[in-house]
C-alpha cells in the first residue's frame, strides 16, 4: 500500500481506497482479520488516527466489521456491479457531451 502525499485526495481516503482495493483484489478475504491500526499506520507512514478514520469509513460502508477482542475483520466484498454501474454512467455522460470511448480513456489515463 502506498500513500501519495502530492495527491489532492485526503490521506484517510487514500488509505480507505487501498484497503478497498485489497478487498476487491482478494488480498483480504471475508472473515480475515486486518493488521492492527498501529501496524497499518507504521507501514503507510501515517498517523494511527488516520487509519482508524479510514477503518470506520469502511465499516460504515459495510466492508469491515469491528469485533471487541477480535479486531477488525473483512465483512464482505464490494459489488463489482457497483463499479461497473459507475463506469457505465461515466461512459454515458461522456457520450452525451460528445466524447468517444478512446477520448474518455485518454482522459482517465491522464489523471493523476
Amino acid at each position: 500500500m502506498k500513500i501519495d502525499r502530492t495527491d489532492s485526495t485526503s490521506v484517510f481516503e487514500q488509505v480507505a481506497a487501498e484497503i478497498r482495493r485489497a478487498i476487491l483484489d482478494g488480498e483480504a478475504k471475508p472473515g480475515e482479520r486486518l493488521p492492527p491500526a498501529k501496524d497499518l499506520a507504521a507501514e503507510l507512514g501515517v498517523n494511527t488516527n488516520t487509519v482508524l478514520r479510514s477503518l470506520r469509513l469502511l465499516r460504515d460502508e459495510g466492508l469491515l466489521e469491528f469485533r471487541r477482542g477480535r479486531g477488525v475483520t473483512v465483512a464482505g466484498t464490494p459489488e463489482r456491479a457497483a463499479v461497473l454501474e459507475q463506469a457505465r454512467a461515466l461512459i454515458d455522460l461522456a457520450r452525451s457531451h460528445g466524447y468517444r470511448r478512446d477520448e474518455l480513456l485518454q482522459i482517465i489515463e491522464s489523471m493523476p
